[in-house]
Order: structure tokens, then C-alpha cells, then sequence
């Protein structure tokens, strides 16, 4: 049956020989589609053969070591590499606080400042304002070092001692007579908020700005304020985003190296250890860059700072794996 035009729906649909001209394109798409997927697939098995031939060589070169340990190695708080008296207590408890006080500082913070840009602030000062956040990122570790030890410890000292006075009778706040010049584990802390408040700030602006604009607009039609309807639509809608942006921070503090060294290196190595956050210490990374010089040579002492690695890698991926639970449980939530 021919169209008013005179051409017949087949004409339409094949080409002068007969085939249909959809064809060409279809076989074209899915040879596409085919080669995309193939790189997609093996982007994906390459990043995780990496990962596994990581872990099994921390475990081949860790293994070893911990059965030459002469102390109990999940117990002890002690730590010398090259008398092969190696206890992660210690590391694992200044690892751990610092990154929760940075995490805990941090948050709060970068959701505010995600809140603000994408909701409050206008369009020019917006655009300002997240390149200047941006570029926090780039100024180097040894910068923040030197920064927070120089200039934020002597000034930290007096937030501690208030603390102190007013928290003191808790253990985390506990006063440290043998530890002066502000340089603990809280200093560090406030210093690691600050290098990963651009990555959660970063992530959570660009979730926030994706809410779906129909949600902003019926809450704002049933009479919600501004605060109201980001309450109830916006940070609903971006809380999984916030979650993996908090856990992307968390991990870039617990693997923070240089800044750590560089605060707590300064600390003396007898001091007695405790639980407040005012005490000194060092964490896995800043243990291992301090003692990694002195111990290339010897393969037992190395051992000893690998599995030290062998246990922040462990760390970091149990902490990348809850981040992913929840954030699967929140979606089924969700929907």
C-alpha cells in the first residue's frame, strides 16, 4: 500500500537491493557494542588482577617475617623492624583514631559546603567557590606537614588543654605530660580533615546537584522552606553519595604518609603509650616510610613493615567493603 508520497512502507524499510537498511546498522551497533564491552571487561579484570597479585605479594613477603616475630604480633603494642619485635597495636590504634578525628571533622563540614554551593550560593560565587575547595587537593602532603607543624601545633596546644579541662575525666581527652608542642593524634586528625575535606566535598556537590529537580519542586509546591525540602528530597537523595565520598576520605587518610611523618616524627620514641587522643604514636604508613631507609637491606626487617602493609591493606579494604554494604542496603532502602 503506497503513502501519499507515492513510496510504499517497504521502500521505506530497505534499501535498492532489497535489504533492510536497519540491518547495516543494527550488525554496526553491536559490533560496537561488543568491542566496548570487551574493554570494559578488561579494564575491569586488570584492575582487580592488580589488587590480588598486590595482596598475595604482602602476604608471600609478611608471612614469613610474622613467623620470626619474637612478640605477639596482633597483641603487642611494641614496634622495632629490625630486632623483629613487631606489635600492631599501637600503629593500628593511631591509624585508626587519627582518621576517625579527620573523618568526624570533615564530614560535617563538606556536606555544608556541598549544600551551600549547589543550593544556596549564586551560579558565579559557585563556580568560585568549588575551584578554591579543588584546590586544596593540590597542595602536597609535605606542605600540610609542614604547615600544621610549624603553625597549627604551638596554637593547637591551648585547644587541647581546654579540652582537657573540660572532657579530661574521659580517656580519648586524657591529659599526656611527656607530649608537648601540640604535634598528637587529635593535631593530626584536624590536619587530615582539611586534605580530604576537597574529595568529599567534590563528590557530595556533584550528588546534591543531581537530585532530580521534580523532587525539589514538589516538596517546594507543598509548602516546604528551602532547609525543608532539602531535608526531605535533597540529602535522601544523596546520602549513598555522601557515604562512598566519606569512606573515599577515610581511605585517603589512612594511608596518609608524608604529614603524619613529618608531625609525629618529632615525638619521643619512649613515650608511654595511652589511650588519649593527646598522646604521640605513628600509624602504619608513617611507620613504615620512617624505618623503610634503614631496613632495605635486611629482607627480615623488611618483612616486618610489610606486613605492617599487609594489615592497612586489609584495613582499607574492609573499610571500602562496609562502605559498599551500606550503601547497597541504603539504595534497596530507597527504592
Amino acid at each position: 500500500m503506497s503513502s501519499i508520497t507515492g513510496v510504499s512502507v517497504g521502500d521505506e524499510l530497505s534499501d535498492p537491493s532489497g535489504a533492510p537498511n536497519s540491518g547495516a546498522g543494527a550488525s554496526t551497533g553491536t559490533k560496537g557494542d561488543r568491542v566496548f564491552g570487551g574493554l570494559a571487561m578488561g579494564a575491569g579484570l586488570l584492575v582487580v588482577a592488580i589488587v590480588s597479585l598486590v595482596a598475595i605479594f604482602l602476604l608471600v613477603q609478611a608471612i614469613p617475617a610474622i613467623g620470626k616475630d619474637k612478640i605477639n604480633f596482633l597483641t603487642s603494642r611494641e614496634f622495632t623492624s629490625a630486632q623483629l619485635r613487631f606489635g600492631i597495636v599501637q600503629l593500628l590504634w593511631t591509624t585508626v583514631t587519627s582518621s576517625l578525628v579527620a573523618l568526624v571533622l570533615a564530614v560535617p563540614f563538606a556536606v555544608g559546603i556541598a549544600l551551600f554551593l549547589t543550593h544556596y550560593a549564586p551560579p558565579w560565587f559557585s563556580r568560585i567557590g568549588a575551584a578554591l575547595i579543588d584546590l586544596l587537593a593540590a597542595v602536597p602532603s609535605i606542605v600540610y606537614g609542614l604547615w600544621g607543624f610549624y603553625v597549627v601545633a604551638p596554637k593547637f596546644v591551648h585547644v587541647q588543654d581546654a579540652l582537657n579541662s573540660v572532657l579530661g575525666w574521659i580517656p580519648l581527652f586524657g591529659k599526656v605530660d611527656t607530649v608537648t608542642g601540640g604535634a598528637t593524634i587529635m593535631m593530626v586528625g584536624v590536619v587530615l580533615a582539611i586534605m580530604i575535606l576537597p574529595i568529599i566535598t567534590a563528590l557530595s556537590r556533584e550528588v546534591f546537584a543531581q537530585t532530580p529537580v521534580t523532587h525539589k519542586e514538589g516538596a517546594l509546591a507543598l509548602g516546604a522552606t528551602r532547609w525543608e525540602m532539602i531535608r526531605t528530597a535533597v540529602l535522601p537523595f544523596g546520602r549513598p553519595g555522601v557515604i562512598s565520598a566519606s569512606m573515599l576520605g577515610l581511605g585517603r587518610a589512612l594511608g596518609e604518609t608524608i604529614a603524619v611523618l613529618f608531625i609525629l616524627s618529632a615525638l619521643p620514641g619512649t613515650t608511654k603509650w595511652t589511650w588519649s587522643l593527646f598522646n604521640g604514636g605513628s600509624t602504619f604508613a608513617s611507620q613504615i616510610a620512617n624505618d623503610a631507609p634503614n631496613d632495605q637491606n635486611d629482607a627480615n626487617s623488611m618483612g616486618a613493615l610489610i606486613a605492617a602493609g599487609l594489615v592497612l591493606f586489609v584495613l582499607t579494604f574492609v573499610v571500602n567493603a562496609i562502605a559498599r554494604v551500606i550503601i547497597e542496603r541504603r539504595k534497596e532502602f530507597t527504592e
